[in-house]
């Protein structure tokens, strides 16, 4: 007991007040929903760690966190792996504190490394605790119409949608059954990068969990399939999230600029009124790119709590370190990227 709220363990039998609760709060997300959790826990192998609060018998707070495997061993706790946002919603800041409170009790119990929350603005009770801002995220208002979409983008971007429509002929359709096209545009454009791919069966697992709320888009030109991208449905909100495109298509008929265009004009025919891009790292071609479109950056401020001789996360691409690391796997063939990134997209949470 912390207060007047009693902090426990959520279990699956909590799931309907808790997803209840998550959607009633400004700072719920998809990405708090047990769905979320069902998805990463059966498919890529993190561990529920969850915490509820209780006021009597009313569910009043909620800190969705799971345990991910580290490099090159340990654990952390995460709120939340593989999504965007996280950390506690609902009940105020003494709540998100008592709860924060528990978690970092029950993390160091659990030997892990660090708990790391992924927030926009930072909790309550991470005051002392380590922050990183190496993030930002870019969500804006949709217009009224889709005309509309086109005439609020930048003029260069503009005109570059503009022209892959008209001259190269660019379309955009949706359907679940492009999924096979994103995954190989998306498992193309990460060995690009040097960074593993997650596994095939993730975007099939999301759209079966997720029904109607996840969309599959594919942009082709003359049936050829030039970029892809599933979206989610958070109320009102569009969340544009795992994407990929054809090598070259930027560059020759500017496919992502085009897709991501007519993919706010599709939100807006459905009655979408948000738009989410998600978040990029701020040194990163994709936080460019989402500027070039007329998004906003929002920096994400990141809190952590490290235990023992634990450090920020470094393993990403803006740490020179992992450069080698990067060139090699850029460099190994498609196959063998298809059959290590399963495993080892378990670390990379």
């Amino acid at each position: 007991m912390s207060g007047d709220v009693e902090i426990r363990p959520l279990g699956t039998e909590d799931d309907e007040a808790r997803d209840a609760l998550v959607r009633s709060e400004a700072a719920g997300t998809l990405f708090h929903e047990s769905v979320w959790r069902d998805v990463v826990r059966d498919v890529l192998g993190a561990v529920p760690r969850e915490l509820g609060a209780w006021r009597g018998d009313e569910l009043v707070g909620v800190l969705p966190v799971m345990r991910t495997r580290s490099l090159p061993t340990g654990s952390n706790w995460v709120s939340i792996p593989y999504g965007v946002y996280g950390g506690p919603v609902g009940g105020g800041d003494a709540t998100a504190r008592a709860l924060l409170a528990e978690a970092e009790r029950a993390a160091r119990a659990d030997g892990a490394k660090r708990i790391e929350l992924r927030t926009i603005e930072p909790a309550a009770g991470t005051e002392e605790w380590a922050e990183s801002t190496l993030y930002s995220t870019f969500v804006r208002d949709l217009p009224a119409t889709p005309e509309e979409v086109l005439a609020q983008m930048p003029k260069k971007a503009r005109a570059e949608a503009r022209k892959a429509r008209t001259k190269h002929g660019l379309d955009l359709v949706e359907g679940r059954w492009y999924v096979e096209d994103l995954y190989r545009l998306f498992l193309q454009n990460k060995r690009s990068l040097g960074s593993p791919a997650l596994p095939p069966r993730l975007f099939r697992a999301l759209m079966q969990a997720l029904g109607p709320r996840v969309f599959v888009h594919l942009v082709h030109q003359d049936r050829a399939p030039v970029s892809a991208v599933m979206s989610f449905a958070d109320g009102d909100t569009l969340i544009a999230y795992y994407s990929g495109t054809a090598a070259g298509a930027d560059r020759t008929v500017s496919a992502s600029n085009f897709m991501y265009m007519a993919l706010q004009e599709w939100a807006v025919e459905q009655g979408f009124t948000r738009f989410d891009f998600c978040r990029s790292r701020g040194d990163s071609g994709a936080h460019r790119f989402k500027v070039h479109q007329g998004f906003e950056p929002t920096t994400m401020h990141y809190r952590y709590r490290l235990f023992g001789k634990a450090e920020l996360p470094s393993f990403t691409p803006s740490n020179p370190r992992t450069k080698v690391l990067r060139e090699t796997w850029a460099k190994l063939p498609l196959f063998v990227v298809e059959r290590l990134s399963p495993t080892l997209s378990r670390y990379l949470a």
